[in-house]
């Protein structure tokens, strides 16, 4: 699960505090829980590790990702659903497994330790708001 928060046109991103990727910028998100439903559980992890409460507007995005271990075999093999949320309420701080939380225009990711697929999955979200009149259009400079 995975959240693609925005507000002011800028989105958060949390510093990874553990392993795996520990280190790494990524969106805020985690683990289904058994009997959870999807958005409950992108709400839960947003409020685990922000602080904040969301209100989920859509499904964006799926994919996988598998990690391989030192040997070269699968080690991790995530299906990632990312949503679409704005922030609803909630003091915003680092908790749980981030070890930082974080505004970013998309023109300033932290694109040398940002998890994979994230930058493409971040513009795919701020034109889905454009389109939908949540965002002003971006100027031809800040893309």
């Amino acid at each position: 699960m995975g959240a693609l928060i925005i507000e002011q046109g800028r989105i958060l991103l949390v510093e990874r505090g553990h392993e795996p990727l520990k280190g790494w910028w990524s969106l805020p998100g985690g683990v289904l829980e058994a009997g959870e439903r999807l958005e409950d559980a992108v709400r839960r992890e947003v409020r685990e590790e922000t602080g904040l409460e969301v209100d989920v507007l859509c499904l964006l995005e799926m994919f996988e990702r598998i990690m391989p271990d030192a040997e070269g075999k699968p080690e991790y093999h995530y299906v990632l659903a990312d949503y679409v949320c704005v922030p609803c309420g909630g003091t915003l701080c680092a908790a749980d497994d981030a070890a930082r939380v974080e505004w970013f225009r998309e023109d300033a990711l932290p694109l040398e330790k940002i998890t994979e697929g994230t930058p493409e999955v971040i513009s795919k979200a701020f034109r889905w708001l454009e389109s939908r009149s949540y965002l002003p259009p971006r100027t031809q400079s800040a893309r």
